[in-house]
């Protein structure tokens, strides 16, 4: 069977293609404060079935933690221990990584370079401080093209101690499927057209595990809501129709609370937002969310539908900002400056990388399922040799260039750090992050302090991109 065509992801095409009558359903490290409590959980990876479509649509096979997708939200607070106990009931090796938390290397979850893989039957027990409060996310760094997109990921929220006042604290684990008429995920995983252009992108998508028709609000309210792109390549660009969303944190790190640029809030795979959301519409009014990101290939992705009876006359005017976490400030006039240019994919100019240390004409690399390079080198594997050594506590520029046609969410791990500029313009915030949307030909300068020790990956977080060949390793000792 044919997969249902992405570039034509409309309402009645997709209920064509899998002939369903209905699409969408309800919503249902570093230093820091002393840990003041462990909080202890427990994660099962295994094979389970869910309902990604709502009824007739059938069942869907999917990877997941605990027989659900996403894996259940491990909720604690700023400064506490975190231990989480995985299982593996997998048929294959796994890994759990902490995106966006600053902990200690042996927990950051990558197969070979942090942790031995824990093999089929296996446990691991992952065990760090949180000691910043935001939103993060977890998922395997092992074979993640395939183990995310079956469905293994799950939110980590940290709370602050003095958290705004809202109504509702909301989180919505947004991904994109690619489905069989069957309501089966295809297994074409790792397919060249991927590969080598924009990865996988899907035909369907859902909101905490479920596409969704509408989300019930109540005029008056004030929705803190945490957006978290668990999508292999998707990049989501939702408009709020006649609602004014707030910024108040990137990747878990609080921002100036701001309006985005345009009205629409952009997230790369692997990116959070956190977005305060005040219903200003009538009671009984309706108003859509869209994913407006690419061109032509707009869709309604829920709506929001108003309650009959209002919460109040009008949403709470209190303060959103949040407070600071405990990061480094990077010394920009004394920053060592680091060149990282990422090259490859299809109409891009490269003709080769070194993969193992040997020159390789593209050709060859394809065959090996290699297409994409950091600074000339193409990454087989996680073990590799670091793109930079910096020295513990120093300041460091990363100026990056995106020598390709595509996006790229460039991700470091065990660190966050300020986006300085983008094409030599400054940003306006300094925002701090921990993945950085790359535009195709774009040119953006980070900066961080490097105070965490140990060898972290530095990878394109579109999956299959990673896969063939855009990650790397810098080294903090």
């Amino acid at each position: 069977m044919s997969i249902v065509d992405h570039a034509a992801w409309t309402r009645r095409g997709f209920l064509t293609g899998m002939g369903t009558a209905v699409l969408l359903a309800g919503l249902p490290g570093g230093t820091g404060p002393t840990a003041a409590a462990t909080r202890d959980f427990r994660l099962r990876a295994g094979v389970s079935k869910t309902r990604l479509l709502p009824e007739p649509g059938a069942e869907t096979e999917v990877w997941s933690y605990n027989g659900r997708v996403p894996g259940p939200a491990l909720r604690v607070r700023q400064g506490e221990r975190v231990r989480v106990a995985v299982a593996n009931g997998l048929a294959e090796e796994t890994t759990v990584h902490w995106h966006g938390l600053r902990l200690p290397n042996r927990m950051d979850g990558v197969p070979h370079l942090t942790q031995k893989p824990i093999a089929p039957g296996e446990n691991f027990v992952y065990e760090f401080d949180a000691p910043d409060a935001g939103t993060f996310w977890y998922h395997p760094h092992q074979r993640s093209f395939e183990q995310v997109g079956r469905g293994l990921y799950g939110p980590l929220i940290v709370e602050e101690r003095e958290p705004p006042a809202v109504d509702r604290d909301l989180t919505w684990v947004l991904d994109d499927w690619r489905l069989l008429p069957s309501a089966q995920i295809s297994d074409d995983f790792g397919h060249f057209h991927d590969v080598s252009h924009s990865g996988r992108l899907g035909n369907i998508a859902t909101i905490n595990g479920r596409v969704p028709e509408t989300f019930a609000v109540r005029a008056g309210e004030r929705i803190r809501l945490r957006l978290i792109n668990a999508a292999n390549a998707r990049i989501f660009g939702l408009e709020f129709a006649e609602h004014r969303p707030w910024i108040i944190a990137f990747d878990g790190q609080p921002v100036e609370p701001h309006e985005p640029e345009g009205g629409r809030i952009v997230l790369g795979p692997a990116m959070r937002v956190d977005i305060v959301l005040d219903m200003t519409g009538p009671p009984g009014g309706r108003f859509g969310v869209t994913d407006s990101f690419y061109r032509g290939m707009g869709y309604r992705l829920v709506e929001m539908v108003y309650a009959d009876t209002a919460l109040r006359p009008r949403p709470p005017d209190g303060p959103i900002a949040l407070p600071s976490n405990p990061l480094a400030e990077p010394d920009i006039a004394g920053a060592k400056r680091h060149e990282i240019i990422f090259g490859g994919g299809m109409m891009g100019m490269m003709q080769g990388a070194r993969v193992d240390g040997k020159w390789t004409d593209i050709r060859t690399m394809a065959r090996q399922g290699l297409l994409w390079a950091i600074n000339g080198v193409a990454a087989a594997g996680h073990v590799l040799e670091p793109l930079a050594a910096l020295r513990r506590g120093s300041s460091h520029v990363l100026a990056m260039t995106n020598d390709t046609a595509w996006h790229h969410p460039i991700h470091l791990h065990g660190h966050s750090f300020r986006v300085l500029s983008r094409n030599g313009v400054p940003t306006r915030r300094r925002e701090w992050q921990d993945t950085v949307l790359m535009n195709p030909r774009e040119r953006v300068d980070i900066a961080f302090v490097a105070d965490n020790p140990g060898d972290w990956m530095f990878h394109c977080h579109v999956l299959e991109h990673q896969a063939a060949g855009m990650t790397g390793v810098i080294r903090v000792a």
